[in-house]
């Protein structure tokens, strides 16, 4: 490795790993790493994940880790398990450990300066993925890998105008939230309402978090159903949000993607067999197979070279028919 460091575990949570297949709560080091203390050039990457919330991210993870074995880079893997704090943790502990650089999938946008500063101040370079953080300081980190989640609430919200242009209206709507304050929640509810808001037609009559998770959004729109007689549409932040959607329309006698029609994002396999089964009407697509780009650009960062400030992931949409066509050959 570029620096010695010893393979610390974090609270049981950070682990030296090289590709380990991601599945539950964290990952256990799988092996492959460099020895302890042995200066035999590979680069050591800290890698702070978000959690396991979700298919796109079981699917990211394992994206990350096939990609640093593939690109010889020594991964050192702490799971945050939603939580901030865990992952403010994990960097500090990268630090310490003089890795070579760090990536990391912010929790929510705000409140990282003082450690990103720690971490440029002991001359190590940081990537965000995924999601962004709102630091005007733009040299605390070397640059950005992921989605433009606000085009994405807009290509949503364009589906749904398209949908219902000759519904004399009005179109009740619901919206599952992603975290709160977590950049895609953020973004893609902004984007939405950019296309819709200012249409008087567009009635939306409830938007709370779902967390991302299946579970969760079962379990609003359960509460969304209680409270709401006429649903037109779901616009969900995540397929997984919208897939636990489906359960609670179904339990309520109701007929999802007829009685009430679905726009979701991210386009994960579970989501895309709704799409192709008529339960879902269209997907945006929000790859998670950020893993070979980022190990791209770490090599770049380490030799000192110049990289973009921003880099954009190429997605697409998704009606029935092509999530039909997709499905064979979808790796997520």
């Amino acid at each position: 490795m570029l620096r010695k460091m010893s393979a610390v575990v974090l609270g049981g949570v950070l682990v030296a790993a090289t590709l380990a297949a991601c599945g539950g709560e964290g990952s256990r080091n799988s092996g492959g790493g460099a020895a302890a203390g042995k200066d035999d050039g590979k680069i050591v990457m800290g890698f702070s994940q978000v959690g396991a919330e979700s298919g796109w991210r079981t699917a990211n993870t394992k994206s990350v880790q096939d990609s640093a074995r593939e690109a010889g880079i020594e991964l050192k893997f702490s799971d945050a398990q939603q939580k901030q704090e865990n992952q403010i943790k994990a960097i500090r502990t990268f630090i310490s450990q003089k890795v070579d650089i760090i990536a990391f999938s912010p929790v929510v946008e705000s409140g990282w300066d003082t450690v990103l500063k720690e971490a440029k101040d002991a001359g190590i370079p940081v990537i965000l993925t995924d999601r962004a953080v709102d630091s005007p300081d733009k040299t605390l980190y070397k640059t950005f890998i992921g989605s433009d989640f606000v085009v994405e609430g807009t290509k949503a919200g364009e589906w749904v105008k398209k949908e219902f242009a000759s519904a004399a209206g009005p179109v009740n709507m619901v919206e599952l939230q992603g975290n709160t304050g977590a950049a895609p929640a953020i973004d893609r509810k902004e984007g939405f309402a950019s296309v819709l808001g200012s249409d008087p037609k567009f009635k939306m009559l409830a938007s709370q978090p779902g967390d991302f998770t299946r579970v969760k959004g079962k379990e609003v729109m359960e509460a969304f159903l209680r409270a709401n007689k006429d649903i037109d549409l779901l616009y969900a932040h995540n397929d997984d949000m919208g897939l636990g959607a489906i359960e609670a329309i179904e339990a309520a006698g109701k007929k999802p993607g007829v009685d009430i029609k679905i726009v979701t994002v991210d386009a994960v396999k579970d989501g895309m067999q709704a799409l192709a089964d008529g339960k879902i009407n269209f997907i945006v697509e929000c790859s998670p197979l950020l893993g070979p780009q980022l190990m791209e650009l770490a090599k770049k960062v380490v030799a000192g070279e110049t990289v973009p400030e921003r880099v954009l992931t190429e997605e697409t949409t998704f009606t029935q028919e092509q999530a039909k066509a997709a499905l064979p050959d979808r790796k997520y």
